[in-house]
């Protein structure tokens, strides 16, 4: 992989004269604040949407609007972090008029997992990543690798407005649902992706095997499953994982619900509501019955969903959407793993689309 980075955002930040302010509050800024201590770098304010702003604290600072703090200390004396997740083209939109005025970088740290994809990671990781490279079967996910890699390391939202695909020819081309019968979704949330694989299938796919680990999530995905008329949706109230054995869970009811292997660690990163729930192989799901197409977006999961689909990837070979977001090594430990258990994969396309930060960064696999 040829990039050459001599600083990575983390020993900009360390080095600037700039005033630092947060944009945004929650776990994201929380996890954001944790990794600017650990490198040494000082956030003086905070600043939400002008919509947010009802004179609340955060971190024991009054949060105020961008006006605010462009008075305070003038928008060419401070570099924004951007400390939230968004795909909305309205939020997007502001965004990029605060980037106009301002330094503005959108710090990457991992939904799960520890440590940072800074520079001393890049280099620790750097043959993978050109192991990873090698795999794709096409310039284009090559280009997505690339300047993902970069927004990694710096920062700089430029490169992800550079790593767009377009939801429809992703549809239409790599996910080819005229072509499904059967269907598996691991993370099914609430039914919102098999909708979308429905609504592009004209009826073709007859069966959708949907696991939901989240009680809260599951409740809706059933009441989902008994209005839906264009296909049969068999809701399974289980997490995906490599073996049948009972997890400890994060039971928040948010989109990024999880499987927790580390109280303490987690009580540490942020307030959750743990409990116990049983996980299963998609291979005892299906029972030996065929599917033609799985999607893994189990939030930090997926080698395990992986090893979990063992049977039903080598008897069927269906196609594969893996989500490659939610740990650091992802982006590089699971197309090496996929090629590696389960060779019968010739072409990995990497694909991802838009937002903030490398969110929606998925690996095709046909």
């Amino acid at each position: 992989m040829d990039l050459c980075i001599e600083r990575d955002l983390w020993e900009r930040l360390a080095a600037t004269d700039k005033k630092i302010v947060m944009y945004g509050m929650g776990n994201g800024a929380d996890k954001i604040l944790r990794a600017c201590d650990e490198k040494g770098v000082t956030v003086c304010d905070f600043f939400a949407s002008d919509g947010f702003v009802r004179g609340h604290l955060f971190h024991g600072k009054r949060v105020r609007t961008w006006g605010e703090i462009k008075e305070t200390y003038g928008a060419e004396n401070v570099t924004v972090l951007l400390s939230f997740g968004t795909s909305r083209p309205d939020v997007l939109e502001t965004v990029d008029r605060i980037a106009a005025e301002a330094e503005l970088y959108a710090p990457d740290v991992p939904a799960f997992g520890d440590g940072l994809f800074d520079r001393a990671f890049f280099e620790t990781h750097r043959a993978e990543l050109e192991e990873t490279e090698a795999l794709l079967a096409d310039e284009e996910s090559k280009r997505i690798l690339a300047n993902v890699v970069q927004y990694k390391l710096t920062g700089d939202i430029r490169f992800l407005k550079d790593a767009v695909s377009d939801p429809q020819t992703v549809m239409e081309t790599l996910v080819c649902p005229g072509e499904i019968e059967a269907a598996a979704d691991l993370g099914a949330y609430n039914g919102d992706t098999v909708r979308e694989l429905l609504a592009h299938a004209d009826g073709r796919v007859r069966t959708v095997y949907a696991m939901e680990p989240d009680a809260r999530n599951f409740r809706k995905l059933q009441a989902y499953a008994e209005e839906e008329r264009r296909a049969e949706v068999i809701p399974v109230n289980a997490g995906a994982w490599s073996e049948p054995t009972t997890l400890c869970f994060d039971a928040s009811g948010n989109r990024n619900a999880s499987f927790e292997s580390n109280r303490s660690a987690t009580l540490a990163d942020r307030p959750v509501k743990l409990k116990t729930i049983q996980a299963d192989t998609l291979d005892r799901v299906l029972g030996g019955r065929r599917v033609d197409y799985i999607k893994y977006d189990v939030e930090g999961s997926e080698r395990e969903a992986l090893l979990g689909s063992r049977e039903t990837l080598r008897a069927y070979r269906p196609t594969l959407l893996v989500s490659l977001y939610h740990r650091n090594e992802d982006l590089f430990a699971l197309p090496r793993m996929i090629r590696r258990e389960f060779p019968q994969y010739k072409r990995l396309y990497l694909r991802r689309f838009a937002g903030i930060p490398a969110w929606d960064l998925n690996l095709y696999c046909k």
